[in-house]
């Protein structure tokens, strides 16, 4: 940290006739400029991902984990008697702490997205299902699943572990799928200012021969092009989060029923970490020019 100091110390304190050292126009320049602003608007994407995914990882965990269900297969004339037990067996059940049987109409509404709207639900051997919600100290689901053997033949008790975990891995890989791409975003950025500082610094060799002979160290030097660099990298990564940003905000949010990619963008807290990107831009900016400029110095000695 105490290296990186004077390097943030000459980019907000301008010393006289160091920024004549760099060119102030050309390819160089267009190029850290738009590089910056475009890796900070896929950066601000891949965070509104990441996050998303996250948040969607916690809702169906909390979701599944606390929501248990009871299927009852029986014949049509047992259905009500078995459904009676089963219910009997949750009332003395700790750990529970609510559980009703679901209506025929519930059930439809279930089954609807699949089979349509007009399905002949009194016609078909469809189980009676039985929600359950536990609590926080959750209910041994051993013992639970005993008792309905014993006095409930035809009831199966569903914790939806089997479809939590994929669920669960699934979102955890976009989280990481996110942050991947932040990571390379950065790299990318480093690479592409890097190209810029050593095509500046190489078409200004006779300039630093120049400055050279008048007494200019390479310190000195080396602080121009941080300086100027870091600020383009800065301005170009600010432009770029303001429009990503936007374009997030633009995006519309349909609710739990939208999963993840409608679902996409920043909420409460969230919003603070797009604020940190140019900042963070504008370091690997620092960090790529100073080392950049070191180098080509060495070579030019």
């Amino acid at each position: 940290m105490r290296r990186l100091l004077p390097d943030i110390r000459a980019v907000f304190v301008r010393e006289a006739g160091a920024d004549r050292v760099v060119p102030p126009a050309g390819f160089t320049v267009q190029l850290t400029l738009f590089t910056s602003a475009a890796m900070a608007f896929l950066a601000v994407f891949a965070l509104a991902l990441s996050l998303a995914a996250g948040r969607l990882a916690d809702r169906w965990g909390d979701e599944l984990a606390r929501s248990v269900t009871i299927r009852i297969s029986a014949p049509e004339e047992e259905m009500e008697r078995q459904t009676s037990a089963a219910l009997a067996v949750l009332e003395t059940t700790p750990g529970i702490a609510e559980f009703r049987a679901l209506s025929d109409d519930e059930q439809r509404a279930l089954l609807e997205p699949w089979f349509g709207a007009e399905l002949p639900l009194a016609q078909l051997p469809v189980p009676r299902l039985i929600e359950v919600t536990e609590t926080g100290d959750g209910f041994d689901a051993a013992g639970l699943r005993l008792r309905l053997q014993a006095e409930v033949p035809g009831a199966v008790l569903d914790d939806h572990a089997r479809w939590r975990r994929p669920l669960l891995a699934a979102a955890g890989g976009m989280r990481l799928f996110g942050w991947t791409a932040l990571i390379l975003i950065a790299a990318a950025t480093a690479a592409m200012v890097t190209l810029a500082a050593n095509a500046a610094l190489a078409a200004n060799a006779q300039v630093i021969a120049v400055l050279r002979l008048v007494g200019a160290t390479d310190a000195y030097i080396a602080a121009a092009f941080v300086r100027r660099y870091t600020l383009r990298a800065l301005a170009g990564a600010a432009a770029g989060t303001l429009l990503g940003v936007v374009l997030v905000t633009l995006i519309p949010d349909t609710g739990d029923a939208g999963g993840v990619l409608t679902g996409l963008g920043f909420q409460g807290w969230d919003w603070v970490w797009p604020v940190f990107v140019p900042p963070l831009a504008a370091l690997v900016a620092l960090l790529a020019t100073r080392a950049a400029a070191n180098r080509v110095l060495e070579d030019l000695a």
